[in-house]
C-alpha cells in the first residue's frame, strides 16, 4: 500500500514509517499520529506557495497576492488535491471516523499537509517543494484572476465613503446540530439592516454583504 501511494505522490521515502505516520489519524492512534507532521507541513506549504507566488507575479499588489495565497493553502484546496491523489484509500482511521462524511474533507486536508511535512523531514525542502509545485501548479495557474469577496468589497466601499467599517451582528442559529444555519445582520451608515444566511457565521456574513452590495448597487 505504501509503495502504491509513493508512486502516486511521485516521492519514495527513505523512512517509510514517516509516511505511515502522515496517514495515521488520531482516532486510530491517539499517541502516534499525523498532527505534528500536519503542523509542520502547513508551514512548509505556506513558505513554498508564498515564494512561488512572488516569483510568478512580481508586479502584483501584496493584497492580491495574499488573497491568492489564502485560496491556495486553505482546507478546501488541500482537500481537493488530496481527493485527486485518493488519499482516503490509504488513511488509518478509527471506527468513529470511518463513516463521517462531514469530517472527511478536513481529515484529507490535514493528511495532505502531514505528507508535506513528512517529505520535508525525509528529503528536505527541495523535495517537498517539488511535491507541492507538482500538485498545486494547476491551482496556482488558475489563480491569475482573483475576485474580491463580498465582505472585502463592502468594507472597502464603507471605509472610502464613510470612514467606518460595516457592522455585523450575529442574529441567530437554527437547524439541527449536524447541519446548522446561521443568520447574520449587516449594515453600513445610512443603510438598512440586511440579513444573510449560511452554513457558518463566515458564510452568513458573506451572503449578507453580497445582498447589501446588490441593494446599494455597488
Amino acid at each position: 500500500m505504501i509503495k502504491k501511494l509513493e508512486d502516486v505522490i511521485k516521492y519514495n521515502f527513505n523512512d517509510k514509517i514517516l509516511l505511515e505516520r502522515a496517514l495515521t489519524h488520531k482516532s486510530f492512534n491517539n499517541q502516534v499520529n499525523n498532527e505534528k507532521l500536519e503542523f509542520l507541513g502547513d508551514r512548509v506549504l505556506g513558505l513554498v506557495i508564498s515564494k512561488e507566488l512572488l516569483e510568478k507575479y512580481p508586479d502584483e499588489k501584496e493584497g492580491i497576492i495574499d488573497k491568492k495565497f489564502a485560496n491556495l493553502v486553505n482546507k478546501k484546496t488541500c482537500a481537493e488535491i488530496g481527493k485527486t491523489l485518493k488519499i482516503k484509500n490509504y488513511l488509518y482511521l478509527g471506527p468513529s471516523n470511518k463513516n463521517l462524511e462531514r469530517s472527511t474533507n478536513k481529515i484529507i486536508s490535514d493528511c495532505l499537509e502531514a505528507i508535506v511535512g513528512a517529505i520535508y523531514i525525509d528529503g528536505g525542502l527541495k523535495n517537498s517543494e517539488k511535491f507541492i509545485l507538482n500538485f498545486w501548479e494547476p491551482y496556482i495557474d488558475k489563480s491569475i484572476v482573483t475576485l474580491i469577496d463580498s465582505k472585502t468589497k463592502l468594507q472597502e466601499y464603507s471605509l472610502k465613503k464613510f470612514k467606518k467599517l460595516p457592522k455585523y451582528t450575529f442574529f441567530k442559529k437554527t437547524g439541527p446540530q449536524h447541519k446548522p444555519i446561521f443568520r447574520t445582520e449587516v449594515e453600513i451608515q445610512n443603510s438598512k439592516k440586511i440579513i444573510g444566511a449560511g452554513s457558518s457565521k463566515k458564510n452568513a456574513q458573506q451572503n449578507a454583504a453580497a445582498k447589501l452590495i446588490k441593494i446599494l448597487n455597488i
